[in-house]
């Protein structure tokens, strides 16, 4: 699989503070990048590099294996990106906003701005202006805007943000539908940890302006070993039921009333019974996983990895 974006020792100073440094980030062609830190990071500076609006203090980028400088223009038209918040015209229609956008780039499909209202669920605003869209309706119509030339890579930065769960659901989906149909590349910045899991093939990590992780979602995901979560008032003697009478060793205590149980031949039910067969009282018991939260509260709060 090949490289779309590449960069080396990325490095961005304002005011004499690195805000970005010596970023080396590698994005493989055809598939949905989740780009993940807490605020203040440094991933809008990153992605605004990427685009060409902001110009590297030092390193460099490299996208579709061409230098990215100053004069980038034609390795620019093969990308789509919304970067913080979109701005439309407000007193003009969706359309007009995408007509006006088609002009300015010179892309004269007019086929393509139906197709992309519909393909972010912009439905029935014909005469509607945007002044009149809700936050999550200018998301979308961001979104429109950045796939209307189909282009080969999309760089999103919180696209989902303001959206209601269904719209959330929905572009989900349409992010998935553009990268396995339409071949695009995308790179996704989110604080939504969980839509990330569901769609990301790659995570990058980023903390305090350095990425101090690139890992396959695969590899996350083997790591995640379900496990059971126990609650009670009397860890002791749940501690012997667990260990005497259920022969399990695989648990840990982890603290004055909860156990965590990875022992994956007895089931939640058995676990209960045996617990208040032998008056241990189970305040509550679940079947839990590591997630990808899991793993990214491990790498901002240190980890064994160093930032």
């Amino acid at each position: 699989m090949s490289t779309i974006i590449q960069t080396n020792q990325l490095t961005k100073i304002y005011q004499g503070k690195e805000v970005v440094k010596d970023v080396n980030m590698r994005v493989k062609k055809g598939e949905i990048y989740g780009f993940l830190g807490p605020n203040g990071s440094g991933k809008t500076t990153v992605m605004k590099m990427l685009t060409n609006l902001v110009k590297p203090s030092s390193g460099d980028i490299e996208i579709f294996g061409q230098k990215v400088t100053h004069t980038s223009y034609e390795l620019l038209k093969r990308m789509g990106s919304i970067i913080e918040y979109p701005i439309f015209y407000d007193r003009l229609t969706a359309r007009e906003n995408l007509d006006l956008h088609c002009e300015y780039i010179g892309y004269y499909n007019k086929k393509a701005i139906d197709s992309a209202l519909s393909l972010v669920q912009l439905k029935n605003i014909d005469g509607k202006s945007v002044k009149d869209f809700s936050l999550g309706m200018k998301q979308r119509l961001g979104i429109a805007r950045a796939i209307i030339t189909k282009p080969e890579l999309l760089i999103l930065d919180e696209p989902i943000n303001g959206l209601d769960p269904i719209g959330i659901k929905e572009l989900r989906n349409l992010f998935k539908m553009l990268c396995e149909d339409y071949g695009i590349t995308l790179v996704i910045s989110s604080h939504i940890l969980g839509e990330i899991e569901q769609i990301a093939d790659t995570i990058g990590v980023i903390t305090n302006g350095k990425l101090i992780q690139e890992v396959p979602m695969d590899n996350i995901q083997e790591e995640n070993t379900e496990y059971i979560q126990l609650k009670t008032n009397n860890v002791k003697k749940a501690t012997y039921v667990i260990r005497e009478i259920l022969h399990i060793t695989n648990f840990k205590v982890l603290d004055d009333s909860q156990i965590r149980i990875y022992e994956s031949t007895v089931s939640q039910g058995e676990i209960s019974q045996a617990l208040i067969l032998n008056n241990v009282l189970v305040e509550e018991i679940n079947k839990k996983n590591h997630s990808l939260e899991d793993y990214f509260l491990k790498l901002i709060n240190g980890g064994g990895i160093s930032a």
